[in-house]
């Protein structure tokens, strides 16, 4: 079974000194017309894609952010087992915190 693909057809009405202008364009890049304006059209859409598709994710992930400083999970075994070893190798810290209370 053979799969066959089928090109479309873009066409498009231009004032002739955009035409000119594209012409040039395409002269100065070293291709014709066609491929220079399928290239410009696929470049920019591509460009469109990613900029939508960053904001998405960008908003997605403020969301996300946002909602776990709102809304923080309570600590779980593990990380209640961290903050005790962490305060432990510092034995004496308590000790200067309340120092520094009463000098205030």
């Amino acid at each position: 079974m053979s799969l066959s693909r089928k090109n479309e057809r873009v066409t498009a009405r231009v004032p002739s000194h955009v035409y000119d202008t594209l012409t040039q364009a395409a002269e100065l890049s070293g291709a014709t017309l066609n491929q220079f304006l399928i290239q410009s059209a696929l470049e920019k859409a591509q460009e469109v894609i990613e900029k939508e598709h960053l904001i998405h994710i960008s908003m997605k992930s403020a969301k996300t952010f946002f909602e776990a400083i709102d809304n923080p999970p309570a600590p779980h075994a593990k990380l209640i087992a961290a903050m005790k070893a962490y305060k432990n190798s510092f034995p004496h810290a308590e000790d200067a915190e309340h120092a520094e209370d009463r000098d205030a």
